[in-house]
């Protein structure tokens, strides 16, 4: 048996990885089958001259939008610009059978903007990384 640590693994590899625990979480979560597979989707802010001012990155398994990542640019904050992205990416998430999100944010980032959305803290994880502190927040879709 070799042990091998990676920084670029291949499509391949890592799908083999994901079906393996499909399979295995299967018996416990059978009803969960048609929405097994991930559904990895952005929402983007674009300014006048198509530049990416802002953006939602995010990945839809197990009936749960999980937020990886929300920024805007200085310029866009306080706009409602990131209330649009999240409202559209909740949206998309509906559609493709989430009944949850979660997100997890850090305590200098969007913790009171996601409460202020609806998300419900449930719980932080203090000195991640050191010095601060991560928070986990969710909200019902349906």
């Amino acid at each position: 048996m070799n042990i091998e640590l990676t920084t670029s693994a291949s499509k391949e590899d890592k799908k083999i990885v994901s079906q393996g625990i499909i399979a295995f979480n299967k018996h416990c979560i059978p009803d969960l089958e048609p929405n097994e597979d991930e559904v990895n989707f952005s929402v983007f802010a674009r300014n006048d001259s198509n530049k990416i001012t802002g953006g939602i990155r995010c990945i839809c398994y197990w009936n749960t939008l999980h937020i990886e990542l929300l920024w805007l640019s200085e310029e866009c904050r306080g706009q409602g610009i990131g209330k649009k992205l999240i409202e559209k990416a909740e949206f998309f998430a509906k559609q493709n059978g989430c009944e949850k999100a979660f997100v997890e944010t850090t305590s200098w980032q969007a913790k009171p903007f996601y409460e202020k959305s609806g998300y419900e803290h449930v719980a932080t994880l203090p000195e991640r990384p050191k010095g601060h502190a991560s928070h986990y927040l969710t909200k019902t879709l349906i």
